[in-house]
């Protein structure tokens, strides 16, 4: 019973872990800029079906995934830049259906260079499961949790030990106040984009062993990092992270206990929740804001 429960807890842990990337992309991406951006999927996307065709083409595995990582955030860019920035004056209503486009254009543009077919990518380490206390772990599921760890220590030094990232923070906590200091704050939109376009596209890199790249693969991921994102309280990156690996490890249980059937429904079971009894999330302050 132990290492059943074990079992389901390590696959919850991993998938998490790519969860929390991805609400952490939710939330720099709505700090910097109060845009809610449902194409961050899509950055998961490029970066695992970029991986995936890189290494077989015979490019160095690292180097793919760096250069998937690139693209994405070229991509990332893009998307703020000529959509985004066009329409800040928008409504809350007009950027989240202009991001939602954009979701449909990258999926559309990926099919006509990828095509519809899984792409396969080698486990980084081979594949002899690992035995923990009578549960069995993937040894690409230390890379996804690693990786993830790694990334997110990593982004939390950059916005507290870097002029760029108190910037971002600056501006996430009063815009104008940002602005009349000198920052520039369509600058800090850019790069936010960008970060969170390499946040997604690594995740996507290292879970692609486990379940393989397609084109439609960021719509589910992105769909529950938005979940984490707003369980966490939207805005709040270390509560993203908290509530990717809680959506991760409640879809693992869901499935074990209950029905795999149900699996994909537990994100929106929780959302529908969060939205119902605590709008602000876990970690989000209290409070109400008109818009």
């Amino acid at each position: 019973m132990f290492a059943e429960f074990l079992q389901y807890m390590l696959s919850g842990l991993t998938i998490g872990a790519i969860y929390a990337l991805a609400g952490l992309g939710f939330s720099i991406i709505y700090n910097a800029s109060h845009v809610i951006n449902f194409a961050q999927g899509e950055f998961i996307m490029i970066g695992g079906m970029a991986a995936a065709t890189l290494t077989a083409s015979g490019v160095p595995l690292p180097l793919a995934i760096l250069m998937g990582c690139g693209g994405a955030m070229i991509v990332g860019v893009l998307v703020a830049k000529f959509t985004v920035e066009r329409a800040r004056n928008a409504s809350v209503v007009t950027l989240i259906i202009i991001t939602i486009g954009a979701s449909i254009f990258l999926r559309g543009v990926a099919e006509l260079v990828w095509g519809k077919d899984f792409k396969r990518l080698e486990a980084f380490s081979g594949e002899t499961p690992i035995n923990i206390l009578g549960a069995s772990m993937q040894p690409q599921s230390l890379w996804v949790i690693g990786c993830a760890a790694v990334l997110i220590v990593a982004i939390g030094t950059f916005f507290n030990r870097t002029l760029t990232g108190k910037a971002m923070l600056a501006t996430s906590h009063n815009r104008l106040a940002a602005q009349l200091v000198g920052i520039n704050v369509k600058r800090v939109v850019l790069i936010s984009f960008a970060l969170s376009a390499a946040l997604g596209a690594m995740g996507g890199a290292v879970v692609a062993p486990i379940t393989f790249s397609y084109t439609e693969m960021g719509i589910m991921l992105g769909l529950k990092g938005f979940t984490a994102a707003v369980l966490g309280g939207l805005g709040n990156g270390p509560g993203a992270v908290a509530g990717g690996l809680i959506v991760g490890v409640a879809e693992a249980l869901g499935a074990g206990y209950i029905s795999s059937a149900y699996k994909d429904a537990v994100a929106f079971v929780i959302i529908l929740l969060v939205l119902l009894f605590m709008p602000s999330g876990l970690f989000g302050k209290r409070g109400t804001e008109r818009v």
